[in-house]
């Protein structure tokens, strides 16, 4: 594996992630969201927390786009646990993207939207 390869993590999570970008591109929700999830699924989550909880937005979001509220939420979870103490710019960005992404089912009573804004909230202060 190039050197470079190495800095996004363990070859078969990167080799997942970007598999999901190129089913992304195509509009292939479903070849996303499962390459996504494989990818998550193989990062050390101690080790590429970033990485990780990059992955893992990026899948709740191809979820919420096959009408997948409840999952997404659950992905979305998931994100913040993996989330826990890490504050750059971009994990910070992702979770003001969530927030962003779950106004539409707050405003319809989405109780899992509910209760996830409320701790995305918590995470960002």
């Amino acid at each position: 594996m190039p050197y470079w390869a190495l800095s996004w993590g363990p070859s078969r999570a990167t080799a997942n992630s970007r598999s999901a970008k190129v089913f992304s591109r195509l509009s292939d929700r479903k070849g996303a969201t499962e390459n996504y999830a494989a990818a998550a699924a193989t990062q050390p989550a101690t080790t590429y927390t970033r990485i990780l909880a990059l992955d893992l937005v990026t899948q709740a979001r191809m979820e919420l786009a096959d009408g997948g509220i409840e999952q997404a939420c659950d992905t979305w979870n998931h994100t913040l646990d993996a989330m826990a103490g890490v504050q750059p710019v971009r994990t910070h960005r992702s979770v003001l993207e969530i927030r962003k992404s779950l106004a539409q089912f707050k405003s319809r009573g989405v109780s899992a939207a509910q209760e996830l804004d409320e701790r995305a909230a918590t995470f960002l202060t």
